[in-house]
C-alpha cells in the first residue's frame, strides 16, 4: 500500500504552491527538483536568488521553474504592519516587527498567511518549536480552536488480514491534554483523516477503561473529551472511553462496548497524554512494521508541516504532498 504515492498523485491536480525557506540546505534544494521535476506543485524558495543557484548548480540540480524570493528585496512593509499590529501587546516595536518578517521561517509563514502560497514545509534546519512558534504567531490557530496538535498516519501492514490505515494523535505536540485539548485534538484529527485519506473518520477516545469499567481522574478526562466533542455536535463518529482492544478489535469491541458505533472499528486514536501516544506510535512502527508518515501539525488556520532535523530529501517531498492535501 503505497499511500504516499496516491498523495503525490490527487495533489498533481491542485495545482498548488509550496514555500520551503530553508533554502540553504541541500535537502531542500534536492526535494525542490523532484517536486518540480514530478510537476507536483510550485515551489518558492527563501533566500539569496545567486547564492541559492549556485549551490543548486553546484549539486548538478535543475530548480531553474522554482521562484525565489529574498526577503531582503521583497516588500515586507504589510507584512511588518501585520505582525507589529498582532503582537504590539507583547512587546514588540515596529523596528522589530520589520525585522522579525523578514526572517526565514517568518517570511514563509506570512506568504501562507497572505495566500502567495498554499503552506509551508520546514524543520529540516530550524527546531520544532522555532517553526510552530512562527506558525502560530502568523498563521494562528484555525476559527473556533484553541489547540494545534499532531497526528502521524500509520500504515500498518496485515492488520486482521488486510493493510489497514490508522491516524494516531497526539503523539508530538501536547504533554498532558486537558480534557478540553482532548476533544479538539480528536475533532482536528478526524478533519486530518478526511482531507488525507478521505474516507470517515471513526474516532476512538483511548483509556485504560471501557465505558466505566474503572475509575480514575485519568478516565475521568477522558470521559470529559467525549462530552464536549458531543456538545460540538461533530459529523463523525467517536467514543469513549475505550481501551485500545475494544477500540480495533471488533470481536472484542461487540463484547466490551456492544452499544458503541465505533467499537472494534476505529481508525483514528486519540491517546490520553503525549507520553502514551509517542510510545504507541512507535511501538506500532517498530514491532508491526507500520509505515510512519508524519507528524502531521493540525489544528493551524493554513498548513504549515514541521520536519525532523534528520529528515531526507525524499521527507521534505512527501511531506510537501501532505501540507497541500491539507490545504484543500
Amino acid at each position: 500500500m503505497d499511500v504516499l504515492a496516491d498523495f503525490r498523485a490527487k495533489v498533481k491536480a491542485l495545482n498548488g504552491k509550496v514555500v520551503l525557506p530553508e533554502a540553504s540546505d541541500e535537502r531542500t534544494l534536492r526535494a525542490t527538483e523532484a517536486i518540480l521535476k514530478e510537476e507536483m506543485s510550485g515551489v518558492v524558495l527563501v533566500g539569496k536568488e545567486e547564492s541559492i543557484l549556485n549551490h543548486a548548480k553546484e549539486l548538478g540540480l535543475d530548480i531553474s521553474k522554482a521562484e525565489i524570493l529574498d526577503p531582503e528585496n521583497y516588500d515586507t512593509s504589510e507584512f511588518a504592519d501585520f505582525f507589529y499590529e498582532k503582537r504590539k501587546k507583547k512587546g514588540i516595536t515596529p523596528e522589530q516587527a520589520a525585522e522579525i518578517v523578514k526572517t526565514e521561517l517568518f517570511f514563509g509563514a506570512l506568504l501562507v498567511k497572505y495566500g502567495i502560497v498554499n503552506g509551508m514545509v520546514a524543520g529540516a534546519v530550524n527546531t520544532t518549536g522555532d517553526v510552530l512558534k512562527a506558525a502560530l504567531q502568523v498563521v494562528g490557530v484555525k476559527p473556533g480552536f484553541k489547540t494545534v496538535s499532531s497526528s502521524f498516519i500509520m500504515v500498518t501492514p496485515d492488520f486482521l488480514g488486510s493493510d489497514r490505515i490508522f491516524l494516531f494523535a497526539d503523539c508530538a505536540v501536547i504533554p498532558n491534554p486537558t480534557a478540553e485539548q482532548l476533544a479538539e485534538i480528536a475533532i482536528s484529527t478526524a478533519m486530518t483523516r478526511r482531507a488525507l485519506i478521505g474516507d470517515e473518520p471513526k474516532v476512538a477516545l483511548l483509556s485504560f477503561s471501557t465505558m466505566g469499567s474503572a475509575k480514575h481522574e485519568l478516565v475521568d478526562k477522558v470521559a470529559e473529551a467525549k462530552e464536549i466533542i458531543t456538545s460540538r455536535n461533530p459529523d463523525f463518529d467517536f467514543d469513549g472511553e475505550l481501551q485500545l482492544d475494544a477500540a480495533i478489535i471488533p470481536s472484542i469491541g461487540s463484547k466490551k462496548a456492544p452499544e458503541s458505533k465505533i467499537a472494534g472499528q476505529a481508525n483514528v486514536l486519540v491517546f490520553p497524554d503525549l507520553q502514551a501516544g509517542n510510545i504507541g506510535y512507535k511501538l506500532v512502527q517498530r514491532f508491526a512494521k507500520a509505515e510512519a508518515i508524519g507528524p502531521v501539525i493540525q489544528g493551524l488556520a493554513a498548513p504549515v508541516c514541521d520536519l525532523s532535523r534528520g529528515c531526507s530529501w525524499e521527507d521534505i517531498y512527501n511531506t510537501t504532498a501532505l501540507v497541500l492535501l491539507l490545504s484543500k
